[in-house]
């Protein structure tokens, strides 16, 4: 922890939760990307990345910065993890950190300035993307401290990640000399693109370049201060995104036309390429940016076969794939450095050398405009979730759970009726002028044009199997009058 006037200080997170994660299709997906998936354990990377920072003598309650629709999806998964978020985090100055695809902290507008305990200009910044694979945590730590102490003596940090591979799918960063009277800091020599094979093993042997992890740690006035100097226009750009922005229950969500006002850079060519306060911290701490398929076979349980299996997987006479069964079972027999990855609605067979070539599967799928890019048969949100069971001609099914005490908004549709089936738990129905409770097997039915609202009073989940019928079933088939939510 930093050491300042004798007393320590906490770190404040900022965890970045955007992007969509494509390389990682078929289970990323634009609506529910691959931060918010258990692809590592039981818990989603998300979570992974809030825990990791929980340690509250050290690090103060995280920020999230996430796309508008994701807020609701990520209140739930901290909630579920037990972390509390800052909430409203007083903003000093311009705020937000954008991002690519990659989570790797490009695209930066501003950064985040809070109000806390010590002066604002005194505020020790970590900003990490929330879709990390970090296996050695301590060294995480280890390294956090380190970077504070380097960012309190008026440095801007990244972390190195030490390189065991000649991995052609990473930027690299080439340190310098130590810097005196700060432990495990080098000056920071220079940043690199993603290398050719050649260019990755020389950098390899060298031994004085490391993966460029996307992790910084910085005194959050020194690195605003820098920026404002080189790029005032998006430092204004935000403060106006911020001044013109909303509080939405426990969010603040920006102005989207300032926001998009801002230049898009990144953090790396607008500030630490130019900077005469940058510093590289090296660890080695199981680190992965989980960005593809063959990275999570990398760093995955393997069978002595090197096979990487998960879900309802046989396999017979195959060798080193990456095997994984979301939906049904998946065989594979006499095969070697495949990826297979099965969903509901979608499989994925490749080689696994060509992990990174799935970007071509995406594009194709984005100009066919496939329902299977964005979205998953099961769908998220605020108040439960919804699964399509079947979709026909003028008829839809789902299967709709809806959480304890949480409800629907008040809405009504302008060309389709529902019948409502309750299969488990209590449902508080509101239909035209009349409220009616119903129980399991009980059933009522939503004519069209008709405002109404479903609730779950009770303590369990409520499962409701809903049959949509008319002419037309599309989302966007709603009218809001009231809705808990915000999204009138």
């Amino acid at each position: 922890m930093a050491l300042t006037n004798g007393q320590w200080r906490r770190i404040h997170p900022v965890i970045l939760s955007g992007g969509s994660g494509t390389r990682l299709w078929p289970m990323s997906r634009a609506h529910y990307p691959k931060q918010l998936l258990p692809l590592l354990s039981s818990r989603s990377l998300l979570q992974e990345a809030a825990l990791r920072v929980g340690d509250g003598a050290r690090f103060a309650p995280p920020v999230i910065v996430a796309n508008d629709e994701h807020r609701f999806i990520v209140a739930e998964h901290l909630r579920l993890a037990g972390i509390a978020p800052q909430a409203h985090p007083d903003v000093l100055e311009a705020a937000v950190v954008g991002w690519n695809d990659d989570q790797k902290l490009v695209k930066p507008k501003a950064f985040v300035v809070l109000k806390s305990p010590e002066k604002a200009s005194d505020a020790l910044m970590l900003v990490l993307p929330s879709d990390h694979a970090i296996s050695d945590v301590p060294a995480f730590v280890a390294a956090a401290d380190r970077a504070a102490a380097a960012a309190h003596a008026g440095r801007l940090v990244t972390f190195g990640i030490t390189a065991d591979r000649p991995d052609t799918g990473y930027g690299y960063i080439k340190r310098g000399a130590a810097i005196a009277g700060m432990d495990g800091a080098y000056e920071l020599a220079a940043f690199v693109e993603k290398p050719d094979r050649a260019h990755a093993e020389a950098y390899l042997a060298a031994g004085d370049y490391c993966w460029n992890s996307g992790i910084f740690l910085f005194p959050a006035a020194l690195f605003l201060s820098e920026l404002e100097e080189r790029h005032p226009a998006m430092v204004a750009a935000c403060r106006r995104a911020l001044d013109q922005g909303k509080r939405d229950l426990d969010f603040l969500r920006l102005d989207k036309s300032a926001f998009a006002a801002a230049e898009n850079n990144s953090v790396d060519y607008a500030v630490m390429e130019h900077t005469r306060h940058a510093a590289v911290i090296p660890v080695d701490m199981g680190w992965s940016d989980v960005g593809t398929w063959d990275a999570l076979w990398q760093i995955g349980a393997k069978d002595g076969a090197g096979n990487v299996v998960l879900g309802d997987v046989m396999t017979e006479d195959s060798r080193n794939c990456y095997l994984r069964a979301e939906h049904g079972l998946v065989t594979a027999l006499g095969v070697e450095d495949l990826v297979v990855v099965a969903t509901a609605d979608a499989v994925l067979v490749a080689e696994r050398d060509r992990a990174q070539d799935i970007k071509r599967i995406v594009a194709r799928l984005e100009r066919d405009g496939r329902s299977e890019l964005t979205a998953h048969p099961l769908v998220h949100r605020p108040w439960g979730s919804f699964r399509s069971i079947h979709s026909g001609d003028r008829v839809q099914v789902k299967h709709i759970m809806v959480k304890p005490g949480a409800k629907l908004s008040l809405q009504m549709h302008h060309h389709r009726a529902e019948h409502w089936v309750v299969v488990h738990g209590t449902a508080k129905v509101v239909r035209g002028n009349e409220e009616i409770v119903l129980y399991e097997d009980q059933s009522t039915y939503i004519p069209l044009g008709t405002p109404h609202r479903l609730e779950n009073p009770g303590k369990i989940p409520l499962h409701v199997i809903e049959v949509q019928s008319g002419s037309y079933l599309g989302e966007d088939d709603i009218v809001r009058f009231d809705d808990t939510y915000g999204r009138n």
